[in-house]
């Protein structure tokens, strides 16, 4: 009894000691002996954790309940206290209710789902629209609601990282965008599948070539983010980082002003550029899917 009390006594400092480190965990970026999600930096993300929280309530009932029936069963049905077997072959009611509850649970689980997906796919008075363009391996990064500015966005290899930067994290020109902005993203590609994924955002988008996928995020507050193709797109699939630095409207603004002038000789010649026929000029127009098509996501 007293060497049962220890286990217990350890499987309990074991699971508090975890629940810690989950705690500790929550960043913006991977850390090492990270348990749980991220934490929400943007109202999708935040939905999306209330959802996973409600589903582990969920299944933690099921589980229980599924627990105490096997335990009573097996006290109840011992064959020292039922020495002659029950001849039962239908019980009306236990049928009916093993077909009516399992439905009800996954109507309540269906209602708060379709809700979320609602919510993720409509764009929200976007107050300013990100191409992003995937290529083996790298991102295009593009502001066309701001003259057109576009840059690429290559990983920092180990050698050249400076002291506190993440490795296969860091990039050389992260994407920057201002706290409290609806932002919407179009999404494509110029070769395989990619993805467009930032965990604390909630955002994972596919990007394929010829086509024009849709997302968006707002974040609530400043920080740097990170995220990485999510889709096995070659050798190089490992060195595919994102980095997102959400700051103030003013630093944003200042950051634009210099971003225009240094990146001003990579900008195209003859106006809004375009990537496998379409066009960003006539996706920022409009508040539509710029290809007609519903988004390739979750």
């Amino acid at each position: 009894m007293r060497r049962s009390w220890r286990q217990g006594g350890a499987v309990l400092a074991l699971a508090l000691a975890g629940t810690a480190v989950a705690a500790a965990s929550w960043a913006a970026a991977p850390t090492p002996w990270q348990l749980g999600m991220q934490t929400p930096a943007t109202p999708v993300q935040q939905r999306l954790h209330d959802f996973h929280d409600l589903l582990l309530i969920i299944i933690f009932l099921i589980s229980a309940f599924v627990l105490g029936l096997l335990a009573y069963t097996m006290w109840r049905f011992h064959h020292t206290r039922n020495p002659v077997p029950t001849r039962t072959t239908h019980n009306s009611v236990i049928e009916i209710l093993w077909t009516v509850v399992p439905v009800l649970i996954l109507v309540a689980i269906a209602i708060p789902s379709f809700r979320l997906m609602y919510y993720m796919d409509r764009v929200p008075n976007a107050d300013m629209t990100i191409k992003v363009t995937a290529h083996q391996w790298y991102w295009t990064y593009e502001y066309p609601d701001q003259g057109g500015l576009t840059f690429d966005s290559n990983i920092i290899p180990e050698k050249d990282l400076k002291p506190g930067q993440k490795r296969l994290l860091e990039v050389d020109n992260p994407l920057v965008v201002p706290v409290g902005a609806n932002v919407r993203v179009l999404v494509t590609g110029t070769d395989v599948i990619h993805s467009w994924f930032v965990p604390s955002f909630g955002v994972q988008q596919y990007a394929i070539m010829g086509r024009m996928n849709e997302s968006w995020f707002r974040v609530d507050r400043e920080g740097s983010y990170y995220g990485e193709c999510n889709q096995i797109c070659g050798v190089n699939h490992a060195f595919m980082p994102i980095k997102v630095v959400a700051v103030a409207k003013p630093e944003f603004d200042k950051w634009l002003g210099d971003a225009k002038k240094k990146f001003a000789a990579a900008a195209p010649e003859g106006g809004v550029p375009t990537t496998q026929g379409v066009t960003v000029a006539a996706a920022v127009a409009s508040d539509a899917q710029p290809s007609g098509e519903k988004p390739a996501g979750n």
